[in-house]
């Protein structure tokens, strides 16, 4: 990539429009050669100087630098199989969702993979190489697609898939978004009560003397030593933050964080629901691409987003290799419903796993947006009066003295 040259063109399309921009090449021929197979015919170009000196774009770590999402995966996804659909050719598309890809780091990616592609890689290969960026999913599938002669219909696969996984992290984010918000707004309360209005009562309190009710004096001491609690819990909240990025997806993590997931109160029922609804809607999209069942279980696995699932499909995988059913082992999990593991018995005994599977899929995305709305009911009364309680004990702690003072000089 160290001999890649940026170069600026001028051109005509196959209407005769003008057209200016950019492409990357390791010299002006290629560069012409690419543009030719993009259906311009080159009018000039010459090697640009935006890549260097005062012209060249400022990337700041962690500030600049924007991660490739499922919806910019989705939407590519989607792009990719009308325009093969249409009948152009793979390296066209991928030269054309490059350039008009507006996430740069997707379209940096692609214009790699475009790069494979052209030196002999199959496009499932070259994707490969970029698994930060494209989920095993998404590899397998177009392998599959590819082997199969399908690979806008795998496209589509991938589209749907990630697509349904956006709603279903699109829904959890919008029921943990308002109790999130309100305990924000709770811990800024107390904080501000705490280091503005504490110290008037305690310098009340100190010229009027006498001994002050346990709750006031536990107020009075978590004033006068909030200098450094916030500091403390700053830096501690970040380097939590920055241990917790970079370990939880970590075996060691996963195996304690997973199964309270599942079984913490209020919000486990919508997690279950959602794990199941994304296992459905995977392995029935790999087993619709034809890809293997021992493959799909492994892939499926992975993207589940628990552990306790993830467990589970490893012994689901060990059934199949003996030459059992797949719902067998199910049963035997809890985490997986009774009607789960029953239309996935009646799919494998009928033929049609991957409608069933579908249909269950179908099912959970529906109970998800339910619960979901039902919890957001239930959590507004729940933490208003959580809130309540909080600004309210710390109310009546301060006021506690004055009534003790009042009933002595009565």
């Amino acid at each position: 990539m160290a001999d890649v040259k940026t170069f600026a063109y001028t051109s005509r399309n196959s209407a005769g429009k003008l057209v200016k921009g950019k492409v990357e090449a390791a010299n002006q021929p290629t560069a012409m050669t690419r543009l030719r197979t993009m259906g311009l015919s080159p009018i000039s170009i010459e090697e640009s100087a935006a890549s260097t000196g005062l012209n060249r774009e400022i990337n700041i770590p962690g500030l600049t630098t924007k991660n490739v999402g499922l919806k910019d995966l989705a939407i590519m996804s989607r792009q990719m199989a009308t325009m093969i659909a249409a009948g152009l050719s793979l390296m066209k598309t991928l030269t054309i969702l490059e350039g008009q890809t507006e996430n740069k780091k997707l379209a940096e990616t692609l214009g790699l993979v475009r790069s494979d592609v052209e030196r002999g890689s199959s496009f499932s290969e070259s994707l490969g190489k970029h698994p930060l960026i494209f989920p095993r999913l998404m590899i397998y599938l177009v392998r599959a697609g590819e082997a199969g002669g399908f690979l806008d219909g795998a496209l589509v696969s991938v589209a749907d898939s990630l697509e349904s996984d956006v709603k279903l992290r699109a829904t959890i984010k919008s029921a943990m978004t308002y109790p999130i918000a309100v305990l924000l707004m709770a811990v800024a309360a107390v904080i501000v009560m705490l280091v503005f209005i504490v110290p008037i009562f305690e310098d009340m309190f100190d010229s009027l003397g006498g001994k002050l009710p346990a709750p006031t004096q536990f107020l009075v001491i978590m004033s006068a030593n909030m200098i450094w609690i916030i500091p403390v819990v700053l830096v501690g909240t970040i380097a939590f933050s920055v241990w917790w990025r970079a370990n939880k997806h970590t075996d060691a993590v996963r195996r304690v964080v997973d199964p309270f997931k599942l079984k913490a109160p209020v919000f486990g029922q919508l997690f279950t629901k959602v794990a199941i609804a994304r296992f459905s809607r995977n392995f029935s999209a790999m087993i619709g691409a034809g890809v293997p069942i021992l493959q799909s279980l492994s892939i499926v696995g992975e993207t589940s987003g628990n552990w306790v699932i993830e467990q589970a499909l490893v012994k689901v995988q060990d059934s199949v290799r003996l030459g059992n059913s797949i719902a067998a082992p199910l049963a035997t999990e809890p985490v997986f419903p009774s009607m789960v593991v029953q239309m996935i018995a009646v799919g494998e005994d009928s033929g049609a796993l991957e409608v069933m599977l579908t249909k269950v899929a179908d099912f959970y995305d529906e109970e998800v947006q339910a619960t979901a709305e039902a919890l957001t009911s239930l959590i507004e009364p729940l933490m208003i009066a959580v809130i309540g309680t909080i600004i309210g004990g710390m109310i009546v702690a301060l006021y506690m003295p004055i009534f003790t003072i009042t009933q002595q000089i009565q």
